[in-house]
């Protein structure tokens, strides 16, 4: 049984590689091994995750997606998710889950008819999960907008403070000609802060 362990964060700040450690101790109390793993900083609520991708590119019939928890594959809406339980049913990959106990059952060798039910109960669970994951999401952005709403009105809203030594360290990278791939390796960075720091430099530059 080839298992593959999928590890996301929502952001650069936050640590992907956190559960990798439980991922392992939960396949080994099986008498399994996680034979890959896809790790990546990308919001659950974006299909675009090029590593989740890269797995069931490499993924054959029958092979098992291991993660911590349902919530790490999805924060999709009612359609994306419908987009990606296709795309895992056309590969036939099997989805534990270490928060989904009916996953559990996905892990053990069982014959055909069996496998089946198995699989039909866990799909259930999965889309009733991915639902609250989704619900998660969007009521803690929901009250993020209405705290920053409320702040501005009292006068209390500053925004994120910027990074100046890191911004310096991209400004100088950005003046002496590197890309902009090279700098977000280096860096990580977004794309949106390459973008306005490099319109900075060039109007800097003009003066």
């Amino acid at each position: 049984m080839f298992v593959r362990g999928y590890l996301r964060a929502s952001t650069k700040d936050q640590d992907a590689h956190r559960a990798k450690e439980d991922l392992e101790r939960f396949a080994a109390e099986r008498g399994l091994s996680v034979a890959a793993w896809y790790i990546e900083n990308e919001s659950g609520a974006t299909l675009a995750r090029p590593e989740l991708f890269r797995l069931l590119s490499d993924a054959r019939p029958g092979d098992l997606l291991l993660i911590e928890q349902v919530d790490r594959l999805s924060r999709l809406t009612a359609a994306d998710w419908q987009k990606l339980r296709v795309e895992l049913d056309a590969r036939e990959v099997r989805v534990v889950a270490m928060d989904l106990p009916t996953s559990w059952m996905l892990a053990a060798p069982a014959d055909d008819f069996t496998g089946r039910i198995f699989a039909a109960i866990n799909g259930m669970m999965m889309d009733v999960l991915a639902a609250v994951s989704r619900k998660d999401y969007a009521d803690r952005r929901r009250r993020q907008t209405q705290g920053i709403a409320r702040a501005k009105e009292d006068g209390r809203y500053k925004g994120r403070p910027a990074d100046a030594p890191r911004n310096a360290a991209i400004t100088k990278m950005l003046a002496a000609g590197q890309s902009w791939n090279d700098i977000q390796a280096a860096t990580g960075c977004s794309r949106s802060t390459l973008a306005r720091l490099s319109k900075m430099l060039k109007e800097e530059m003009n003066k």
